[in-house]
């Protein structure tokens, strides 16, 4: 049975109401703001598919409502055209198994790599993925690379009988044509809008370039980023990470409350892993990589 009083819970107006003013405003860009300025528009498209995605990670983690039916419905289009609801909220809560936190193979938002694997990939390849793991790489290769192990992951669990991954991409395609015809009677060509599907993931890649780090305590995995600026917005204050995993169901908006209450324990918990500002992590990592792609730890293990 649920937490009763989780049942009872107030509905959170505010997020409640941002969700509803993403669909508005990417309404507004795709069937007004095109006819005026296509580039502003598949820009702030683009800004708008990254928080949609923010908010639909507020709703796997179980709000606005306290009842998920309701809360589900609200993602019933999927901005992105890449991800079906369904796998992002299955992967998310799977990767919320803090033990398995950079484990090239359960945690299904790993970018690390079994040392094995690593050594075995052509040349082209472990060139690639290097690239990938600097934050400019990340960003211009990240959404592609990301993209091609999604769906040939879920290519795999479909051929092997998994009925979660039929019905979840069943439900998206159904889904996805809703958004593409809207795009089509819209003043934003298809070809835009799919640059803009690009931008969104792009930026989404800046949030998670460094929210996990390989440390042999699990408790040193999970970075805070102290930023308030834009990008702390967009990303619905995802960059205060550790308080995120250890209040996995707080509303965005009392992570940094949650934070300032306790931030020397959080980060004593995650043994120091801060940065100050997403102006930090660039100036550090756009031109070079943090993370080696094979995970240090894994044959420690």
């Amino acid at each position: 049975m649920g937490d009763p009083r989780r049942s009872h819970r107030p509905v959170e107006w505010l997020t409640l109401g941002m969700i509803l003013g993403c669909y508005a405003l990417w309404a507004g860009a795709i069937f007004f703001l095109a006819d005026l300025t296509p580039v502003l528009a598949v820009l702030g498209t683009g800004v708008l598919i990254a928080w949609h995605a923010s908010l639909a990670h507020e709703v796997l983690h179980g709000h606005p409502f306290a009842n998920r039916a309701l809360n589900e419905a609200l993602m019933v289009l999927p901005l992105n055209l890449c991800i079906p609801y369904n796998r992002f909220r299955d992967l998310h809560l799977a990767h919320h198994r803090d033990s398995n936190l950079t484990d090239p193979y359960d945690d299904p938002e790993s970018n690390y790599l079994d040392p094995a694997v690593w050594v075995s990939l052509p040349g082209w390849k472990r060139a690639l993925l290097r690239a990938n793991n600097t934050l400019l790489g990340r960003i211009l290769l990240g959404p592609a690379l990301g993209q091609v192990r999604f769906v040939c992951d879920d290519v795999r669990l479909a051929r092997q009988g998994d009925r979660a991954v039929w019905l979840a991409w069943g439900l998206h395609l159904i889904q996805m044509a809703v958004v593409i015809f809207a795009v089509l009677m819209s003043s934003m060509s298809i070809w835009a809008y799919l640059v803009a599907c690009y931008i969104g993931l792009a930026l989404l890649k800046i949030r998670t370039f460094l929210e996990h780090q390989a440390h042999e305590q699990v408790r040193g995995r999970t970075v805070i980023i102290e930023d308030r600026g834009p990008l702390a917005f967009l990303f619905l204050n995802n960059n205060l990470h550790v308080v995120h995993h250890m209040n996995p169901t707080a509303p965005w908006y009392r992570l940094p409350s949650l934070y300032r209450a306790g931030k020397s324990r959080y980060q004593a918990v995650n043994d120091g892993y801060v940065y100050r500002s997403y102006a930090e992590v660039f100036s550090r990592y756009f031109w070079r990589a943090k993370d080696p792609v094979a995970h240090p730890y894994w044959s420690d293990r």
